[in-house]
């Protein structure tokens, strides 16, 4: 038994993810978060990510189970053989995109798991422009916004928008944008995860946007940088199929 992984469950709130979580507890037991091997979510990808932001700094492995529609981060549910399953998880290490920001109220930081979007505040389209590793792509793009994906997030807003689905494993970034007007046909691109990203919002105070990672929102942006942050890494296991 010295040989089973201590597991720390952690649960969304609905109905059938409770229930399930007091037949892992009953089956298996409850480790405290700070004694744990292993912190298992319930939920959806939107909870695996809030857990995400929250644990990463205990620098343990989250395996994921499904309790959501897509569970592009999860795995399928089944209550027995969970220690077994864990003992042949595979691992895939994430690393969120670090956002600075310029804007009125001065400079601010926030992380993304899923994307950094830059997306016009008012019915005027928003004016940016676009470097890459400081070498600037697009003198003027004029579009309802921008998505910085990683591969996580790869299925999520980025998916909607038309945005490439990117192995979870993959060393890449999309950047894709939304509703462009100009240049008209231009449909984004994959970038190496090593890249730097820099938007510049034109006539800001005639265009205002805002940029927000995850759930962080800055408004009133005059300049967003964006690259992957190696410092903080993400462990998921996955089931090998």
């Amino acid at each position: 038994m010295s040989s089973l992984k201590k597991i720390h469950f952690l649960s969304d709130t609905r109905q059938n993810c409770m229930k399930a979580l007091n037949d892992l507890e009953t089956l298996y037991g409850q480790t405290p978060l700070n004694k744990a091997d292993i912190i298992v979510i319930l939920g959806g990808d939107g909870f695996m990510l809030r857990c995400l932001h929250d644990y990463y700094h205990l620098k343990k492995p989250f395996y994921g189970l499904n309790f959501g529609r897509i569970g592009f981060l999860l795995n399928d549910y089944h209550l027995n053989l969970l220690h077994e399953r864990l003992a042949v998880a595979l691992t895939t290490t994430l690393y969120p995109l670090k956002m600075s920001v310029m804007c009125r109220e001065g400079n601010h930081t926030a992380f993304a798991i899923n994307e950094v979007s830059l997306i016009r505040q008012t019915r005027q389209t928003a004016k940016l422009q676009v470097a890459i590793n400081d070498q600037v792509r697009i003198p003027e793009l004029m579009a309802d916004g921008i998505l910085l994906s990683t591969p996580a997030g790869s299925t999520a807003y980025n998916l909607s928008i038309q945005g490439p689905i990117l192995p979870i494993d993959s060393a890449l970034l999309a950047l894709t944008p939304i509703s462009p007007f100009r240049p008209r046909r231009w449909k984004g691109a994959l970038l190496k995860n090593s890249h730097q990203v820099c938007f510049t919002v034109l006539e800001a105070d005639k265009r205002p946007v805002s940029a927000t990672a995850d759930d962080t929102e800055i408004r009133h942006v005059t300049k967003v940088t964006v690259h992957e942050d190696a410092t903080r890494p993400m462990h998921l296991l996955f089931d090998p199929h």
